[in-house]
């Protein structure tokens, strides 16, 4: 799409301004009475040999803590929401701990020979901190633990490397 040379200055400083593509969507349409669908003012700016800048990162909040050995009831253990397949890290973005150190790979999983009820697979897991667990994976994918003692939270890097053994076990099973 071609547009004068008024127009294509003024989406040139807006994208300089930092204005995302609806941004300057919203702004044609306002100022110039140009009404484009999202896709063709992508096009337009891509056309125009225009990047669009990554908005500014926000001040990172304190992420909300998580517990993994809190049972909704007795006998349930708690669920995560991780996707079936690749499981995905909900640890990623988490800063780094201090004076903790890094899982050197000793965690250990095995699965279980007899699944536990309402599970698609399940089995144990024993952290390089020596504390051990339960997990299961349900047939919607979600991730269930139990620690050993009750309350127990392993380190993030342990957290990583069960969850990265975890996927490539699974996958050498077969599920």
């Amino acid at each position: 799409m071609k547009l004068p040379p008024e127009q294509t200055q003024a989406v040139k400083s807006w994208i300089a301004a930092g204005a995302t593509v609806a941004d300057v969507q919203k702004r044609l349409l306002d100022s110039f009475q140009l009404t484009l669908t999202y896709r063709d003012t992508r096009f337009l700016i891509d056309d125009l040999g225009l990047d669009i800048q990554a908005p500014a990162p926000k001040p990172a909040a304190a992420p909300a803590p998580t517990s993994l050995a809190n049972p909704p009831g007795p006998s349930h253990p708690t669920q995560s929401t991780a996707p079936t397949g690749d499981m995905g890290d909900p640890y990623d973005d988490l800063p780094p701990e201090t004076g903790t150190p890094a899982a050197t790979g000793s965690v250990k999983l095995e699965i279980d020979r007899v699944v536990r009820p309402g599970s698609l697979v399940s089995g144990s897991v024993t952290f390089s901190d020596g504390h051990t667990g339960k997990w299961a994976l349900d047939q919607y994918g979600r991730l269930m633990f139990e620690s050993t003692p009750p309350g127990y939270r392993p380190a993030a890097a342990d957290l990583q490397v069960f969850q990265r053994e975890l996927s490539a076990l699974l996958q050498r099973q077969g599920y």
